[in-house]
């Protein structure tokens, strides 16, 4: 199994921006797909992005590309690069990672945008 644990959530006003961290330990990091999700009180969670072993990517169209996910691999670690926040990116934001028939949640961190 992989334990995750996300850093770099908080409070920012509109137009900031924020870089979030997931790190993994516990197993072999290269070999697992990765991604971010959100959930707003009352939502349902979304897939915000993804990144595979191989390092392609994905982001969800409705982002705008304002977030950019990706990986380093020799620290264990992803991330999140979200830029020109508004308030309808205020959530709580998961990291997990994933293969075949495995998957693993980070505890989560607390993104809010308000000014």
């Amino acid at each position: 199994q992989v334990q995750l644990v996300e850093f770099g959530g908080g409070l920012v006003q509109p137009g900031g921006s924020l870089r979030l961290s997931c790190a993994a330990s516990g197993g072999r990091f290269s070999m697992y797909d990765m991604g971010w999700y959100r959930q707003a009180p009352g939502n349902e969670g979304e897939l915000v992005a993804g990144i595979t072993i191989s390092g392609d990517t994905r982001h969800a169209d409705s982002l705008k590309g304002r977030f950019t996910i990706s990986r380093a691999n020799a620290k264990n670690t992803m991330y999140l690069q979200m830029n020109n926040l508004a308030p309808e990116d205020t959530a709580v934001y998961y990291c997990s990672a994933a293969c075949i028939h495995y998957r693993s949640w980070g505890q989560g961190t607390q993104v809010t945008v308000s000014s």
